[in-house]
């Protein structure tokens, strides 16, 4: 006589043992509580949220929601974060958790019909999908910014609860997929550290003046960079210090005004502002604060001030770090020598140069986005090479680029530095050839390789660049301007620049 099997025993049920225990009676018990309940409230509610996570929908556009309206690199970073760890948990639980514990779905007889979902998922029971890319995403989230994660994790815990009160998963289904998520999210940051886990840039400095309310701090803001909430933030922050808008014409006057009266001087707006700011800040050696209120604010954010807030309170406190200025300026026998140009970021040669020129032109009309597409696709077109002479050896090149300090992470200009007082420059150079664009996108999956048919990079103290054509244009945190005929040194002035930034950030 055959042996009938229950679900619960048969090969493709839950499995036998101790997970078997554990997962039997007391999910039954705690699942037919769950049931059992009446929930006020929670009949609108929880089937429609547990639906909108299918697949991931409802952390994508939280996501982006957190991009979008979050004001800060730090929610940037947490939106990113999230979907990574999302990402991460689900290809696990796709791939390995549902594989290696087959479990059959709880049966639906003490589920209020209202509760139950329109469609029934088919798939193993354990562990539960939706509570592990919910606890991964709001983990990746609370690991950037611990604000957006008390946002979303209420959210995340109502998903998971959400899978049990609609009957298609026991509690130990989305405790384990709930441990799954967490442990994606903690993999991830164990790959890419938070800005949180990464040393503190540069140098500590004591003689930075600590200006209560904003005394004898004059900031200066460019009207045009988008920044009057962060001038208005500034006011409302530090009270007492004097706070002057205006055109992008008149910032260079501003900035020797503000220099002659002030303690310190403040900059408000983009990596250009900010340069102009910083060549003032040295020549009157005044202690530099930065508040990021442009498109992009690269120094302020690898400075590791990215929100208003985190300026002003290290101008109360006086704290503050030394930062490495870097410098260009004609060779020797070079044309039109004695100026020289200070960059608090980047300096290039090649390709990038003319991309920025022909965006600034089109911007006004077609807007930044299309016309920077519309920049790329003439700059990659390509029609010849920069051809210089580096370090004494001469060569064609797409691209010549010098970062100020060393750069983290890959391709010919990646995005964060660790120590901005390191004396070095971070110089990678995309060899000329065919297909420019291609050879571009070989350069940055290269990284920091030193030699590869398309890119070297080198760091070093000084870079001597000869035999410039007239006319080429060299561009430098942002700005473009001709270089001198001739040639070019770039170095550097080690630990010129005195910025404020809070030895402690949040």
């Amino acid at each position: 006589m055959t042996e009938l099997r229950t679900p619960s025993s048969s090969p493709a049920g839950a499995p036998r043992g101790r997970l078997h225990d554990l997962l039997g009676t007391w999910d039954r018990r705690v699942f037919h509580a769950v049931a059992a309940r009446e929930w006020p409230g929670a009949e609108p509610v929880l089937p429609r949220l547990s639906r909108s996570a299918n697949h991931g929908l409802l952390w994508f556009g939280t996501a982006a929601a957190i991009a979008a309206f979050g004001g800060s690199a730090r929610s940037r970073r947490a939106a990113v974060r999230g979907v990574a760890s999302l990402a991460v948990a689900s290809a696990v639980i796709n791939t390995v958790g549902k594989r290696s514990v087959r479990r059959a779905r709880p049966l639906l007889d003490a589920v209020p019909v209202i509760r139950q979902l329109k469609r029934q998922p088919f798939t193993s029971s354990f562990p539960s999908g939706h509570a592990a890319s919910a606890a991964a995403f709001a983990t990746g989230v609370a690991l950037e910014s611990r604000a957006w994660g008390a946002v979303v994790a209420p959210v995340a815990a109502s998903v998971a609860f959400s899978r049990v009160y609609t009957g298609v998963h026991y509690p130990g289904d989305v405790l384990a997929g709930a441990a799954l998520g967490v442990g994606a999210a903690l993999a991830v940051r164990g790959a890419v550290p938070t800005r949180s886990q990464l040393p503190p840039p540069g140098r500590p400095r004591e003689h930075a003046p600590a200006l209560a309310g904003g005394e004898g701090l004059v900031v200066v803001v460019n009207r045009e960079s988008g920044t009057a909430d962060c001038a208005a933030a500034v006011r409302e922050a530090l009270p007492l210090a004097e706070v002057v808008e205006c055109a992008p014409d008149e910032l260079p006057d501003q900035f020797a005004k503000a220099a002659e009266r002030a303690r310190a001087l403040g900059v408000v707006g983009g990596d250009g502002t900010v340069n102009l700011a910083a060549t003032v800040a040295v020549t009157r050696r005044l202690p530099l604060a930065v508040f990021p209120g442009g498109t992009l604010n690269h120094f302020a954010y690898d400075l590791g001030v990215e929100e208003v807030a985190d300026a002003c309170r290290a101008v109360e406190a006086g704290e503050a770090i030394g930062v490495d200025l870097g410098r260009f300026r004609p060779g020797p026998g070079a044309e039109d020598g004695g100026w020289p140009g200070y960059f608090l970021n980047t300096f290039s040669l090649g390709v990038y140069p003319e991309l920025v020129r022909i965006r600034e032109r089109w911007s006004p009309r077609i807007g930044a986005w299309p016309a920077g597409v519309l920049a790329a696709s003439r700059v990659l077109r390509g029609e010849h090479p920069l051809e210089a002479e580096v370090q004494g050896r001469r060569r064609p090149m797409w691209l010549l680029f010098a970062g100020n300090g060393v750069y983290r992470g890959v391709g010919p200009t990646p995005g964060l530095r660790q120590n901005l007082a390191d004396g070095l420059l971070d110089v990678r150079v995309v060899h000329g050839g065919r297909l420019p664009g291609l050879r571009l996108l070989g350069a940055a999956v290269a990284g920091k390789v030193r030699r590869s048919p398309v890119h070297a990079a080198r760091q070093l103290r000084q870079v001597r660049i000869d035999g410039l054509a007239p006319g080429t244009l060299l561009a430098y945190d942002g700005e473009v301007r001709p270089a001198p005929g001739g040639g070019l040194v770039v170095d550097k002035l080690v630990d010129a620049l005195t910025v404020y930034r809070p030895q402690r950030l949040l």
